[in-house]
Formats: C-alpha cells, structure tokens, sequence
C-alpha cells in the first residue's frame, strides 16, 4: 500500500496504518532530532513526543501526501519547546561517538564536527533549514510547508545559512 493511502487510512482512525507510517519514518524522524539536540535518549524523547502528539492529531492533516513534512512540523515544534524548557547547549559526546563511527569518504571526523558545531552556531531558524534541506534532502516546497512559511523564505534563509556557514567554516571542505 502506497503511503498516501496509508496516511488516508490513519486520517479516519487506523490505528495500524498510523503505525505502519510511523514504521517507515521512525529513521527520519530520529535523525532529525538528533541533527538538532545531539543527544541520542533526547533525540528519542522528541520522537516519542512526536509521534504521540501525531496521533493525536492526525485528524487535523489535511492532505495524506504531506504526512512526512506534518510529522517534521510536529517535531521541530516539540524541540523547540524542548530548548525554551532548557537552554542549556547541547553535548557533543553522543555526536563525536555519532560521527566517528560512521564512515563517510572525503570528510574527516574532525571536520564532520566542526561543521556539525557550525550548524548548531546558526540562528535556529537557519540551523532547522540547512538540517532540512542538507541531513534531510527535503524539498525546497516540504521545508515550507514543514515550517509554515513561504518558499521564497525557505531559499532566503537557506542562503544566507550557507554564508554565515563559509564565514564559520573558512575551509574548502564544506560544498553546500
């Protein structure tokens, strides 16, 4: 079954095809959360809480297509709420661990941290954008809708992201 009906199917009360859905992007979702707060059991609280206020709400989708962007709304919401209950930096032990033990050819993991520290220095609403759109190879029109703000924006701030990133960086290694 294609995830649009799946995500239909959950609309009117499936309990099965919201899990099903759930199946297919607990991956995506995690690596989200963990892109933002650095943490891997925070990272699974987040998820957690998001998946839960989904079903909740699954009611108030409208359209079936755009499930995986409402569900990245949902949780974008609960880690900023997280960060406004604690402001304290995020730790970069479980990244370092993350990044170390992941292979990825021609980054070396101290540059993965440098860029992954970058990313964490930006405005939070350029950091959500370049984890979007770089970690996450979301859409330009998914990331609008994800956050609920114009097109037009998206590429602005993405943009100026990649700026502030080369003025962090200084290095030839970063390509975005």
């Amino acid at each position: 079954m294609d995830k649009e009906k799946m995500a239909k199917k959950a609309m009117r009360g499936d309990t099965k095809a919201y899990g099903e859905l759930i199946h297919l992007y607990q991956e995506y979702l995690y690596s989200v959360a963990f892109l933002h707060v650095k943490n891997e059991q925070t990272a699974l609280d987040m998820v957690s809480e998001c998946i839960i206020k989904g079903y909740e709400n699954i009611g108030r989708l409208r359209e079936p297509k755009y499930f995986r962007t409402w569900m990245t709304r949902i949780l974008l919401n609960a880690i900023n709420d997280y960060y406004r209950k604690n402001p304290v930096c995020a730790v970069y032990e479980d990244a370092y661990l993350a990044i170390t033990e992941s292979p990825n050819a021609g980054i070396s993991p101290e540059e993965k941290i440098d860029l992954y520290q970058a990313v964490d220095a930006l405005p939070p609403r350029y950091k959500t954008i370049i984890i979007l759109q770089y970690f996450e190879n979301l859409k330009i029109s998914e990331i609008a809708f994800a956050l609920d703000i114009p097109e037009g924006s998206v590429k602005a701030y993405s943009h100026r992201a990649k700026e502030k990133l080369r003025q962090y960086l200084k290095e030839d290694y970063l390509y975005v």
